[in-house]
């Protein structure tokens, strides 16, 4: 049986899935709480109805994971700046630590997986994932509408 594309992705995926569950088991992250972190990280401090929008989930939905982070020590809720309002998430201190540290991790691994490729091919290969990336969030997105 020939493996296809799509095979290569899922297994991919499927690793992916593994190392995650392994590297956090005990950890009390799940994937949903590691997303609201990652987001965070990336896009800094921001009220929850501008996480649940970047995260593409319910307010209700975003509103149980803040506080669940929160109980946990991951993030706080802090007043806006310029609306009485509103409340911004943030990272914690010792979380943005964290997500620093696995932003690095990140790098590092993506390194290690780009040297199985002969340095020649490197860009070819990471152009062809952003495609690849970029075409099935197209068809997903049309699927959706």
């Amino acid at each position: 049986m020939d493996v296809t594309l799509l095979d290569r992705l899922l297994q991919i995926g499927e690793l992916f899935q593994r190392d995650m569950a392994r590297a956090f088991a005990g950890t009390g992250f799940t994937p949903a709480r590691l997303r609201v972190l990652w987001v965070l990280q990336h896009d800094g401090a921001m009220t929850q109805q501008a996480l649940a929008a970047e995260l593409d989930v319910t307010p209700r939905n975003v509103s149980g994971l803040v506080d669940a982070l929160e109980a946990s020590g991951h993030v706080h809720r802090a007043p806006h700046p310029s609306d009485r309002r509103a409340v911004l998430v943030e990272l914690t201190p010792r979380t943005a630590r964290i997500m620093s540290r696995m932003q690095r991790e990140h790098a590092e691994l993506s390194a290690t997986l780009l040297d199985a490729v002969a340095p020649a091919d490197r860009a070819a290969v990471e152009r062809g994932i952003g495609a690849i990336a970029d075409r099935l969030a197209a068809l997903v997105e049309d699927a959706d509408a």
